[in-house]
């Protein structure tokens, strides 16, 4: 059975209200195990497949969720629409605490973390826009739903973490003109791009990040927490509802690596051939 549906929990989100749980699956992939077994289900009739980004105990920091691995996961089982959930500081008076924004920009401030499903060979897949527009407006519409007050659009600023910003920082993100503040966007979006699985995101705001008035602390945000969770389960569920209103469409990322390819898959080192081969298969068939 395949799960055309997936959903990444992030902070405070580490299962799935209304997911009618059918099996908890231990995947292996070439890049190691992903941050926690996934678990397959059906919300509202649709099969989904939920992963814990940061493992259901909160094992992994920004920098170590094993990005690669859980794309791969989600890839194997036939995921081709991803919703991802995360918690983020607003840079914005008006994207006030416990509201929900779609982002349709990243600016990447990582410095440690793979770059690549694909290293070491070259393959250049466009990531213009990195948020599937097909997807965002299906997401946009459950979060409306759900009644959360929401934002269409922003840029989103991926820091490397697990440090809070400075103030220095945070002012900086804001002349850029940038909406939101997070760790864990960047290499998610790009992997998910190189695997042709479209990709959009509910981020929370729990804090103002430190350029406002109060200091950004673990305290206050998993207060906040709990909230954002019950609100993300029923924006999944309604979007869950409405898949198949938008699961037919083709989304530009389902067709990301048409043109992307520069290295022969000839050459293409072994081990790197073995990695990537499931993601390949539809544009490389019988590889």
């Amino acid at each position: 059975m395949e799960y055309p549906l997936g959903v990444l929990g992030g902070s405070g989100f580490y299962k799935m209200e209304g997911l009618e749980i059918e099996e908890e699956r231990a995947v292996e992939t070439p890049y190691g195990q992903p941050s926690d077994k996934l678990v397959l289900g059906k919300v509202e009739g649709q099969p989904v497949a939920f992963l814990a980004r940061h493992g259901r105990a909160h094992q992994y920091n920004p920098t170590h969720v094993p990005y690669q691995a859980n794309i791969w996961a989600l890839k194997s089982i036939g995921v081709k629409w991803l919703v991802s959930i995360s918690a983020v500081g607003s840079l914005k008076e008006e994207i006030v605490p416990l509201h929900v924004v779609l982002p349709d920009q990243l600016i990447d401030r990582t410095r440690s973390r793979p770059n690549s499903m694909f290293d070491p060979v070259a393959v250049h897949v466009g990531f213009a826009d990195p948020y599937c527009p097909i997807l965002s407006k299906a997401l946009t519409d459950a979060a409306k739903g759900a009644g959360i007050a929401t934002h269409e659009g922003g840029t989103y600023v991926c820091m490397e973490g697990p440090l809070f910003s400075t103030r220095a920082e945070s002012n900086l993100y804001r002349s850029w003109g940038a909406s939101i503040v997070g760790m864990t966007a960047l290499p998610e979006a790009k992997f998910a791009r190189e695997a042709e699985i479209a990709y959009a995101a509910l981020c929370f705001a729990t804090d103002y990040d430190c350029w406002h008035t109060e200091d950004v602390s673990v305290e206050m945000i998993i207060e906040r927490l709990h909230t954002n969770a019950a609100h993300a389960a029923q924006a999944i569920r309604n979007l869950a509802a409405g898949f198949g209103k938008f699961a037919t469409e083709t989304s530009a990322s389902h067709l990301a690596l048409d043109t992307a390819l520069l290295t022969q898959v000839e050459d293409y080192p072994r081990h790197t051939l073995d990695r990537v081969r499931l993601i390949l298969k539809r544009v490389r068939p019988g590889i």
